[in-house]
């Protein structure tokens, strides 16, 4: 005569199960947590990359001519430093010109024909300031 049933599970066997089940629900979920972060961030690098090429496109569109005779003793010209990009919050610029004779560092080539413009797209991402730094040389037309 048997005392025990041998049908169905016990409670060990549910319990068991039920915390396999939760360890692999748990990792999914940091796994897709960190895929959303990370696609984020691309996103936002993406986003400023593209603000950045857009802001060199302007400075090479409006000319030398603009920033010609601004430089400083040190050669810097700062254009704009963290000003808000319109249409785009979050997002913020700075450009910078320097004579290419000060990049040189050569006293025989004659300033104000072409000039390094360095253009820093910066935004937050996880509370940390991230950047997007392009540059390019841009010539005096004759």
């Amino acid at each position: 005569m048997k005392l025990r049933s041998e049908k169905g599970f016990t409670g060990i066997d549910i319990s068991i199960s039920v915390v396999i089940i939760f360890i692999f629900v748990s990792i999914i979920a940091a796994l897709i947590a960190q895929v959303n972060s990370k696609s984020r961030e691309i996103s936002l690098k993406n986003d400023a990359t593209y603000i950045a090429i857009n802001e060199i496109e302007k400075v090479k569109s409006n000319g030398l001519e603009e920033y010609v005779g601004k430089s400083e003793a040190d050669g810097n010209n700062v254009i704009c430093e963290n000003e808000e990009i319109e249409n785009e919050e979050g997002f913020y610029k700075t450009i910078t010109v320097l004579d290419y004779a000060d990049v040189e560092k050569d006293e025989e080539i004659e300033k104000d024909i072409v000039k390094k413009v360095t253009v820093k797209i910066s935004y937050m991402f996880r509370n940390e300031e991230q950047k997007v730094e392009l540059s390019t040389i841009v010539s005096k037309e004759s």
